[in-house]
């Protein structure tokens, strides 16, 4: 795959002759200012490379490679610089925004060569970034497949919190971070040091004790634990402990593109809570986020506003009675699956998951299932 670099220069001459040198190594787009830039960024982007003068009109190289920072972190940025912005060029490389930066006029070979490089340290980020996701998900995937089959209620909840995450980041317009789909995924798996009467009480949706409270108010504290012992969870571990205290102690800017990856996390995984506690309750959406602005959750008003825009189970499905043989990943429990004595096994709202279903059909031959029961199928 060609990688995409572009260039930035009020000379259009100079554009020029940088397309015609490179063009049988990369892709290269060009624009005579920062503003034009800023736009290929929107419709040609992601860039592996940007290149930018330091002295142009209206927007220097600094500044321009800065608003490339926020709207690509990943792209590796450079300047061309002539001899009388040395200073300031060199200024800039040393804040840490600039990989480096190449001298006007700049030979061919030096050119390429330094294109070539910015060009690996772009793969090179991309891909340790892959790895890192990847591995990660895969080791608290995990866990998750743990949690339900300990508490199917605690990963039903799980999973949906991270369906709100997810939506309520589209809505807010935040740039995608890993951190926060992975802390709602992993927000209950504290859940798994409760006692064996507590979850039945929670599975089962009965009051609990004034210690079995305090134990379950405490299990977000007990999952930061778990996972801040992962190295390069400790985003998530924050996000996930601090998922039902005040948010008080942050600072949020006016401006949401500014919000940190904790603050954004802790900020989606409380209004995803209090969404989903309302929406338990049997709200609508419009009435849960109304019922949250009269509530001190502390939580931004155009938080609250984007719950409005959230499309709950846009998905399609369809009702089924089916038995245990029929049950297949993917379906959702209609209904809760209980045994011929009463016994709750999976609570309504469960997803089945190649864990659950294996549960269950190992449970198949020791114990009576009330079947048919019905199940929401994926269209």
């Amino acid at each position: 795959m060609t990688e995409r670099v572009l260039f930035v220069d009020d000379e259009p001459h100079l554009l020029e002759g940088i397309a015609r040198g490179l063009h049988n190594r990369f892709e290269i787009h060009t624009a005579t200012s920062g503003e034009q830039g800023l736009r290929l960024m929107h419709t040609a982007g992601p860039f592996a490379l940007v290149v930018s003068d330091m002295r142009m009109p209206q927007m220097n190289g600094v500044q321009f490679l800065a608003k490339v920072r926020d709207l690509n972190p990943d792209s590796v940025r450079m300047i061309l610089s002539g001899q009388s912005d040395l200073a300031a060029t060199i200024a800039a490389v040393n804040e840490g925004n600039i990989f480096r930066f190449l001298n006007k006029p700049c030979a061919p070979q030096v050119l390429l060569a330094a294109v070539g490089m910015g060009v690996e340290q772009y793969q090179l980020i991309t891909a340790q970034r892959v790895l890192l996701e990847q591995t990660l998900s895969g080791a608290v995937n995990m866990l998750i497949e743990i949690l339900s089959v300990v508490s199917p209620a605690a990963y039903a909840r799980a999973r949906r919190l991270q369906r709100y995450v997810l939506a309520l980041a589209a809505a807010l317009e935040l740039r995608d971070q890993w951190q926060w789909s992975l802390a709602a995924s992993v927000s209950q798996i504290g859940c798994v040091s409760l006692p064996k009467d507590a979850l039945s009480k929670i599975e089962a949706g009965e009051a609990l004790s004034e210690e079995e409270q305090c134990l379950y108010d405490a299990h977000p504290q007990m999952a930061g634990k778990m996972l801040e012992a992962i190295p390069r969870l400790e985003d998530v571990a924050a996000i996930v402990a601090g998922q039902n205290g005040s948010l008080s102690d942050l600072e949020i800017p006016e401006d949401r593109r500014h919000w940190g990856v904790r603050t954004s996390g802790r900020i989606l995984l409380r209004a995803a809570s209090e969404f989903d506690q309302r929406m338990l309750r049997g709200m609508a959406a419009t009435a849960a986020a109304e019922d949250l602005k009269c509530a001190n959750t502390l939580l931004p008003n155009v938080v609250i506003d984007a719950l409005r825009s959230l499309q709950i189970g846009a998905r399609e499905r369809v009702m089924r009675q089916v038995r245990l043989l029929d049950l297949a990943p993917g379906m959702l429990f209609d209904e809760a699956l209980v045994t011929d004595k009463g016994a709750c096994l999976v609570p309504a709202g469960q997803e089945v998951t190649p864990t659950l279903l294996l549960r269950l059909r190992g449970l198949a031959d020791r114990v009576q299932f009330k079947e048919p029961f019905r199940v929401q199928v994926p269209v």
